[in-house]
């Protein structure tokens, strides 16, 4: 039993690539907006690649900021905290407060930033009584190296990839707490005001990188259709503090994502939709080759979806999205909100694993 409360006390340790030393996510947010990426690209001074590690450095500061505001009814959330790999010596040093939870959090394939001393590191922590949970994008168990040196130490893996590679599965623990989830929307919730009366155009927010063929028909097809009532930005994204300004439209188009159409990715999808939900916009997703993808979401009538590759299906789809009485987007702004980011999926996972029988000490598995 942990606490005389009974309550379990957890402190959040967010692993990024952006981050330095061991310290307070508060602190390491508040010094992001003057951090200098210019030390962090291969060619200091190129505009292009400073611009592409600023929205990098600020889009995963942004998951900082959404770790940092978890909460959950039946858990108590400490003050979270961030390190890079200059603070990870510190780390290793700390020890837990005997009433509190101490979880390491990795996201993406980040664990590989460490390299070769992924698992030796894991081992140390675990053994000073740090528990992990790895939210993976992409195919980790197939493509991040490192991932079998880590796997034995995962207390919760949540994954996009389905099924996970064989040799991968046989890493994890038997008690480890796996789901199969794709990566939601790293926003606070609710830090979006919902707007009543938005524009009644459909946004598209895209990159160069995934202009396919297939979506440039897409495209194309839309802006004849639609004129100006379709806006297509292919900027790659745009600067989070702006993210929130695409809250005055009202559809948002949120086909494939490119990266999307191996078989091991075929259940799952990109983000856009979990955070233009969040944002108040109606989400109008493709569904994906082999059919059924975002299901929960379709069956709870928070989004609009059309048959993959299907042009006259995107374009009804995009009709009755633009039809949606301000009653039926605030209830999806609220179902997006108060399910569908970062930190409701993570403090869920947390509360679902046990709060003792799984706590490893020197002497444990």
């Amino acid at each position: 039993m942990i606490g005389q409360s009974n309550t379990r006390r957890i402190r959040v340790v967010y692993y990024s690539p952006w981050a330095e030393r061991l310290e307070e996510a508060a602190a390491f947010l508040q010094r992001m907006p003057a951090f200098d990426v210019s030390k962090r690209v291969a060619k200091p001074g190129n505009v292009d690649l400073e611009r592409m590690a600023r929205l990098d450095c600020d889009w995963y500061a942004e998951c900082a900021r959404a770790f940092a505001s978890m909460t959950h009814p039946a858990l108590e959330f400490l003050p979270a905290f961030v390190v890079g790999n200059n603070g990870l010596a510190e780390l290793v040093a700390s020890r837990p407060k005997p009433d509190e939870e101490r979880w390491l959090v990795f996201i993406g394939q980040h664990p590989q930033s460490l390299a070769n001393v992924a698992g030796r590191l894991l081992d140390l922590l675990t053994r000073g009584g740090m528990r992990v949970l790895y939210y993976a994008f992409d195919e980790a168990s197939r493509t991040m190296p490192c991932f079998p040196e880590i796997a034995p130490y995962l207390d919760v893996f949540i994954h996009d990839e389905y099924p996970l590679s064989a040799t991968g599965r046989a890493r994890l623990r038997p008690n480890c707490l796996v789901q199969h989830r794709s990566w939601v929307a790293n926003v606070v919730p609710f830090t979006a005001p919902f707007v009543e009366e938005p524009e009644e155009k459909i946004i598209f927010l895209g990159s160069q990188l995934g202009l396919t063929d297939h979506r440039k028909r897409q495209i194309d097809f839309l802006k004849n259709k639609f004129k100006d009532r379709f806006i297509a930005i292919l900027d790659h994204s745009m600067p989070v503090a702006q993210r929130n300004s695409l809250a005055r439209y009202k559809v948002s188009l949120c086909p494939e994502g490119r990266k999307f159409t191996t078989p091991a990715m075929g259940e799952t999808h990109t983000d856009r939709p979990f955070w233009s939900g969040c944002l108040g916009m109606v989400p109008v997703s493709e569904n994906s080759k082999s059919g059924d993808r975002l299901d929960d979401l379709y069956r709870s009538s928070v989004i609009e979806r059309y048959d993959w590759g299907s042009i006259p299906a995107l374009v009804s789809a995009c009709e009755r999205a633009l039809a949606w009485s301000p009653e039926r987007r605030r209830m999806a702004y609220d179902y997006f909100n108060r399910n569908e980011t970062v930190g409701a999926v993570v403090a869920e996972a947390l509360h679902a694993v046990s709060s003792v029988s799984q706590l490893r000490t020197a002497a444990g598995a």
